[in-house]
């Protein structure tokens, strides 16, 4: 018996030591080439660099819309850069909104590598040149993020109380993800990463309207609604058609008339 209980011990602490150390490459899928700008997209921009607070270098994109005072601050997911974010980046446009979008520390044309606090601390350098750089009034600025990005949002966020908080295909942490993925041993697993959302959006008062997909493949539809139950009001929720990444597409026009609805009822 104690043999039996020594090897168990055993297995758990390698599967556990394997995971710790793979994490990293299991999260984050950064691509450095940018494959297109927003001049692709028929778009005007202005590439922008930054530095965080722990001397990384960052790059991203401010597209303007003429006449607009509103900014969307934008965080995508955990694989590709900016230069994928086309299709989303044309939506926010229509709606009247500019758009600053980063890539991570690691991604696109940004230094380092990513990690959960440097993410975080990518997301407030960002919010710092949006509002001590541009001049930015906070009540101007909805937070966006998707999937991934909706963690780095939540805790943003949290700091700053934005006018407005959009999150889509996001998740409640790091911890539920898990038990998701391995439902049987996620309680003996230890985390690298927390992303614990879920403690943070308690704290946020702004606005929130969270998009979710019950077809999503990735992350599940109940994980999602979690964290909208734990979010205080007000708040809105919008159910996507569709799968994680494509799902906003499938689901227009109605995605964006529930995002111009939610905008012109919380963003003056």
């Amino acid at each position: 018996m104690s043999t039996f209980i020594s090897t168990v011990l055993i297995a758990l602490l390698v599967l556990n030591g394997m995971m710790f150390i793979q994490q990293s490459s299991m999260i984050f899928y950064p691509y450095t080439r940018l494959q297109q700008t927003p001049m692709d997209w028929g778009l005007q921009y202005e590439d922008v660099n930054l530095t965080t607070s722990d001397g990384i270098q960052l790059h991203g994109w401010f597209i303007p819309h003429s006449g607009s005072s509103k900014v969307l601050l934008f965080f995508h997911g955990n694989a590709g850069n900016i230069s994928h974010r086309g299709a989303s980046i044309a939506i926010f446009h229509r709606l009247g909104l500019n758009v600053f979008i980063i890539d991570y520390r690691g991604y696109g044309r940004s230094q380092g590598e990513p990690g959960e606090a440097g993410l975080y601390s990518d997301a407030d350098a960002a919010w710092q040149y949006l509002t001590r750089i541009r001049g930015v009034d906070k009540d101007n600025i909805i937070i966006f993020g998707r999937s991934l990005g909706g963690a780095v949002a939540t805790h943003l966020a949290s700091d700053v109380q934005p006018a407005a908080l959009i999150l889509e295909s996001t998740f409640s942490s790091a911890r539920d993800m898990a038990s998701t993925l391995f439902p049987l041993i996620y309680r003996l697993l230890v985390l690298r990463y927390r992303f614990d959302s879920i403690a943070r959006i308690k704290k946020i008062s702004s606005p929130l309207l969270l998009v979710h997909s019950p077809d999503d493949e990735i992350i599940p539809f109940k994980v999602g609604e979690k964290l909208y139950q734990a979010a205080n009001e007000p708040k809105r929720m919008f159910r996507l058609t569709g799968d994680h990444n494509g799902g906003f597409l499938r689901s227009q026009p109605a995605y964006e008339q529930a995002l111009q609805a939610f905008i012109n009822a919380h963003v003056r």
